[in-house]
């Protein structure tokens, strides 16, 4: 919210050296700052005795009662505070897990059309530590190896859908054993295909590693490892129970 000059045309104050008085003018004076009742973190700002605008506590931190504010600083203490708020979002995003750059650009999009302010929150967020594809991509790997064991062409996939460049990906996946991986990944599942034939057993144990990404030169020996494991030793079906 912002108040303009007079009405006077722009040209006609100035040839009449009423351009210096009308800026003086368009100042106004704070004459009260009010938390919210609703919100606290919210302070209404008064203007000349009367209600202006809201703004984030620590926006509004900066005001004093009896201080002058110009049009130009009132549009900046208002965009300050959409920065403020879509920061505030923003962390609320991340506190869930950590979030790639494009993903958090889509976020922000859907709630800030003003690229500006977006601008600057991607900044803020990447200056704070908020914001890093290299972490992003380190953490996503080591959550699904040790949660939902993936082999390196989902992953790749995965990380790519998130807009991560793939120099960055690739920095992530070198340190991976994808043939533990494929093993751990069969063992969350090989009790379910207990009691097939070997045939039935190895497709079935066959696909699911394919579709989890593992490349047909792992699956395979880690599929005939699971089948000589379980039927030498059968007594691992009743561990499994």
């Amino acid at each position: 919210m912002t108040w303009g000059l007079l009405e006077q045309p722009l040209s006609a104050r100035k040839d009449n050296g009423c351009f210096d008085l009308a800026m003086e003018r368009s100042t106004r004076t704070v004459t009260a700052l009010k938390a919210q009742q609703k919100n606290p973190q919210r302070i209404n700002v008064y203007l000349d005795g009367e209600f202006a605008f809201g703004l984030s506590r620590i926006v509004a931190a900066w005001l004093r009662v009896g201080q002058s504010l110009t049009d130009e600083r009132v549009a900046e203490l208002l965009q300050e505070d959409q920065v403020e708020n879509l920061y505030q979002r923003a962390l609320h995003y991340l506190s869930f897990r950590l979030r790639s750059e494009q993903e958090m650009n889509q976020y922000l999009l859907s709630h800030e059309k003003d690229e500006q302010v977006r601008m600057r929150v991607l900044e803020r967020l990447k200056s704070n530590g908020w914001l890093d594809d290299q972490q992003f991509a380190a953490q996503w790997v080591e959550n699904r190896t040790s949660f939902r064991p993936r082999g390196k062409k989902a992953l790749l996939l995965e990380l790519r859908q998130r807009g991560v460049k793939t120099d960055v990906i690739e920095q992530a996946l070198e340190a991976i054993d994808e043939t533990e991986l494929a093993y751990q990944a069969a063992q969350k599942v090989v009790s379910r295909y207990r009691g097939l034939d070997k045939k039935t057993f190895q497709r079935k144990l066959y696909e699911t590693l394919m579709r989890r990404g593992f490349s047909y030169e792992v699956v395979q020996p880690t599929v005939h490892r699971c089948w000589q494991e379980y039927h030498q030793n059968p007594e691992m079906e009743q561990e499994e129970r």
